[in-house]
């Protein structure tokens, strides 16, 4: 069921309070400055528009792993998978759930303009097994995409996602009945598998108009073998500390390493970021997501995975590092090939 709108709640708010709401707009726990409509304006035109240096976007093809239904099919329990960006596909007990899927070639609203794939999915979205539940962070077009939504919205079982977005899931024709809302700290439970919402730093919007109208959140999953963390998109802040207390220690963080600049430090972490965050839910593996698959920031394409690679190293942090559509087992994760690096050697041999 839709739930009803929320009354209006101070800002102020005790540790595990829901999400504060004023005015019709949800807030983060710390007061972020506020962004007009020309400084979205400028920031949109100037870091997705405009054209970027060349090393933001990799000059030789992605290596990935191509994937199959059968081979996911018959892939053991408590396995994951990278597809792209911050889309990840959790297999446990022999089903299938879909963290933020975005299969479309741009992430914007419309497809002939916006930030562009680097790699194609491993797995097309028609070739998905059935999908017990899609998870969502937030609204953002490199996080909720129409067009893949509008596929899934009668072939996944459950669309769980923070407040507001749901409404969104409906008016795209997924059925009512499918779709779980939670505000922060709420919990709800799939198969025996418990999934809470969890705060984040960050904002939303898919428009000029309706920035904050609906809810951001990360995500905690928990079964009986493991705890996953999924940070959605976040700037660092203290509520990982407290996701940590109430639902540490995990197993694997999926957590946000990329798109970080000096222009929005409160909504994107930069990698010493990330590895903090990590700490603070008390993680025990790190997997960087948000990454490696658009061009959403100035920086080197390949320097989020360079930098968090050296700095878990410094700090004895298992890090695992799956180029696209490889396994990671979730109890055991770690390791992973500079899949990175050996784009930019192919790319000096399709020079030489």
């Amino acid at each position: 069921m839709t739930p009803k709108p929320k009354p209006d709640e101070p800002v102020a708010s005790t540790p595990f309070s829901p999400a504060p709401y004023q005015q019709g707009r949800y807030r983060n726990l710390a007061v972020q400055p506020k962004d007009g409509v020309l400084k979205k304006l400028r920031i949109g035109v100037k870091y997705l528009l405009l054209r970027k240096p060349p090393h933001t976007r990799p000059a030789a093809p992605v290596p990935l792993q191509a994937l199959t239904a059968e081979q996911l099919l018959q892939a053991p329990d408590d396995s994951l998978w990278r597809l792209g960006h911050s889309t990840v596909l959790i297999k446990v007990r022999g089903e299938f759930y879909l963290t933020d899927p975005v299969f479309s070639e741009r992430a914007s609203p419309v497809q002939w303009a916006g930030p562009q794939r680097f790699h194609q999915p491993p797995i097309t979205l028609q070739a998905l097994p059935a999908i017990k539940a899609v998870i969502l962070s937030h609204n953002h077009y490199d996080h909720l995409d129409d067009a893949t939504i509008g596929y899934l919205a009668q072939r996944a079982q459950w669309f769980l996602a923070p407040l507001g977005v749901g409404d969104t899931l409906v008016r795209w024709g997924v059925p009512a009945a499918k779709v779980r809302q939670l505000d922060w700290w709420q919990e709800t439970e799939i198969d025996g598998i418990r999934f809470a919402a969890t705060p984040g730093q960050h904002f939303s919007g898919r428009g000029l108009s309706d920035s904050n109208a609906t809810l951001w959140a990360s995500w905690v999953m928990i079964t009986q073998q493991w705890r996953l963390f999924f940070s959605g998109d976040s700037g660092y802040f203290d509520g990982f500390r407290r996701i940590g207390e109430r639902y540490g220690p995990f197993d694997l963080t999926l957590m946000e390493t990329g798109a970080y600049n000096h222009a929005w430090p409160a909504v994107h972490m930069h990698p010493e970021q990330s590895l903090q965050a990590h700490l603070d839910v008390r993680g025990r593996c790190l997997l960087p997501i948000h990454n490696g698959t658009f061009d959403l920031s100035n920086h080197p394409w390949q320097e989020p995975f360079e930098r968090i690679h050296a700095l878990a190293a410094a700090a004895q942090v298992p890090l695992a590092t799956p180029c696209m559509g490889e396994r990671v087992d979730i109890l055991a994760a770690q390791g992973g090939e500079r899949w990175w690096l050996k784009n930019e050697q192919n790319s000096a041999g399709l020079d030489s």
